[in-house]
């Protein structure tokens, strides 16, 4: 499974620990076998976001967009996406 480029492994490697209080991976296969077990979505913009959090049941419907990029899940990629993780 690709779905994780080395974009998304990079920035989750350097960032993992605004959501985790210890490192979860220390190299990049480490990262997408983390990504991949606890099913991290990558979304193309916020309002991709938006869905998935309301779909997975979160009420996202107050939260303003820099509200929602800043939540500890959501991982800005300097593209414009998003890596969205389930801690």
């Amino acid at each position: 499974m690709d779905q994780y480029d080395d974009v998304c492994l990079e920035v989750f490697l350097k960032k993992q620990a605004q959501l985790f209080s210890e490192e979860v991976a220390s190299n990049l296969e480490e990262a997408e076998a983390f990504l991949e077990d606890c099913m991290a979505v990558v979304c193309k913009n916020l309002k991709e976001v938006r869905e998935y959090f309301e779909e997975s049941g979160m009420d996202a419907a107050g939260l303003d967009n820099q509200e929602l990029e800043d939540a500890s899940e959501v991982f800005p990629l300097p593209d414009g996406r998003y890596l969205v993780v389930e801690g």
